[in-house]
């Protein structure tokens, strides 16, 4: 067979990436064309995305793939963050730079939509869980500080949407990005027509719904001129979640997997959705997966944490920090010397990271970590411990025992947190692969172009395709203890 190729864009809180995916002889290969910066730009009193600078960030990867003569491939799909959104007014042109989640225009909006709509209505309906960041809740401050900026509106795009848009001239929503708006009625997979209505929000602006894996069209020709690329534009998994879980390379069903980034999406795959009082206490979501599949999960605040410190301690120093000085600084520290609760509000968007989690640590544990190697371990003690909290619930909610977590994305590297996760959760680890969501986007191509048949063999062939690390845990009893004290102030 010929090989496959694909290209994968991948946008994150950080860094946008253009990969080119091959798939030959039974595995896949991922080749990084471009990476750069992706960077929160303060105008006006808000912040944006500078989603202008991102296209042609991300036109000139793809003139890159071009220049290296793979001038027609087999597809393109892209896939980012959720929850945030472009405008566009009624002849498509973009109505300004989108917001982004971590802009505090949110702060609040959760109590004031709780006035017309209670806490178990919106959850019955969209069984997502609540954050102050989700779609819903930034509509709802739209309407409320740039009523006619919402007036103007003609269609809504999720980021992805808005990418493959510009590529295409074709405005639509694909399902797993529009599951992580707490706008989607979970069950049916169609917009939640009694929110719009109750909370009085605009429900024209919201695009047609098409499923993953359509072939959405060609690129636009100013594109193909521009870069010199052609192919046809691929509707993947736009969440960059969902492309990471089709990544996980396991089998069976005792597994649970961990997409660790800049956010901790724990959780396990179901056929439907979960909603009930435990999973709404509990705070767990139920986004789409590829294929029909429920991505039943909670976030948990992640390597945000560590990003947040590193940019502290880099401007305290006036250089550059390495990840690696820091895990090795944590691993001398003094075990669990502090503790804290990753998810607590404060940390969303502090000023300084490095002091708030120092407050945090104070107040839940009556100590404070000693020196950066103890703030990191800290970090990382805390979120493992997390994690076996989560893992219990999830365990308890689903009715069957998990045996081993998957660990992917760019922590999977992390082989102190790792341990330390399998540690605190008693399960297997296994790590890898850190390119996940990468691979994903690409598998979700294949699986379109009928080059994979199915999810096991695209998971199959993740497994062959990349190196995978295994962590079995050690020190039960002193992570038991840890637990025991932490449990207190996780809620």
């Amino acid at each position: 067979m010929e090989p496959s190729h694909f290209v994968a864009v991948d946008f994150g809180a950080e860094t946008g990436r253009v990969m080119l995916a091959t798939l030959a002889d039974e595995h896949l290969e991922l080749e990084l064309i471009h990476r750069f910066p992706n960077h929160q730009v303060r105008m006006l009193g808000r912040l944006h995305w500078d989603v202008l600078e991102l296209f042609r960030q991300f036109k000139l990867g793809l003139a890159d793939i071009a220049q290296r003569g793979f001038r027609s491939l087999d597809g393109i799909a892209v896939d980012t963050w959720g929850v945030d959104y472009g405008l566009l007014d009624q002849d498509g042109t973009l109505l300004g730079y989108p917001v982004s989640y971590r802009d505090p225009r949110t702060d609040g909006q959760m109590e004031r939509v709780f006035r017309d709509l209670s806490r178990e209505e919106i959850y019955e309906i969209t069984g997502i869980q609540f954050m102050q960041l989700n779609t819903l809740f930034q509509l709802v401050a739209t309407a409320e500080t740039s009523p006619a900026l919402l007036a103007a509106a003609g269609k809504l795009l999720f980021m992805p949407d808005l990418f493959n848009y510009l590529l295409t001239g074709m405005a639509c929503s694909e399902l797993t990005i529009a599951s992580t708006s707490q706008l989607l009625d979970a069950r049916k997979r169609s917009w939640a027509d009694e929110l719009f209505r109750r909370l009085e929000l605009p429900r024209k602006i919201m695009p047609a719904i098409r499923p993953t894996g359509s072939i959405l069209g060609p690129l636009l020709s100013e594109i193909t001129e521009e870069t010199g690329l052609e192919t046809e534009v691929v509707l993947g998994s736009g969440h960059d979640t969902a492309c990471a879980v089709l990544a996980v390379p396991a089998k069976g069903s005792d597994w649970a997997y961990l997409s660790s980034g800049t956010w901790s999406l724990l959780g396990v795959e179901t056929s439907e959705p979960i909603i009930t009082s435990e999973s709404l206490s509990r705070n767990f979501t139920n986004e789409a997966g590829y294929g029909g599949t429920i991505r039943f999960l909670r976030n948990i605040m992640g390597m945000w944490l560590l990003q947040r410190c590193k940019r502290a301690w880099e401007a305290e120093d006036g250089r550059e920090i390495s990840y690696d000085d820091m895990v090795g600084a944590a691993a001398e520290a003094k075990p669990f010397a502090a503790l804290f609760d990753p998810d607590d509000p404060s940390l969303l968007h502090p000023s300084d990271m490095p002091a708030t989690i120092a407050e945090l640590c104070q107040k839940s544990s009556r100590r404070t970590p000693q020196g950066r190697g103890g703030m990191v371990r800290a970090i990382f003690e805390s979120l493992a411990l997390k994690y076996r909290h989560v893992l219990t619930q999830l365990e308890d909610m689903r009715g069957s025992p998990i045996r081993v977590l998957n660990v992917v994305g760019g922590a999977s590297r992390n082989p102190l947190l790792n341990q330390f996760t399998a540690d605190a959760t008693g399960m297997t680890v296994v790590a890898g692969p850190s390119e996940a969501t990468a691979a994903g986007n690409a598998l979700v191509q294949a699986l379109a172009k009928g080059i994979v048949s199915s999810v096991a063999d695209a998971r199959a062939l993740v497994a062959r395709s990349f190196e995978l690390q295994h962590y079995e845990p050690q020190s039960k009893e002193s992570w038991d203890a840890a637990y025991e004290k932490a449990r207190r102030f996780f809620g």
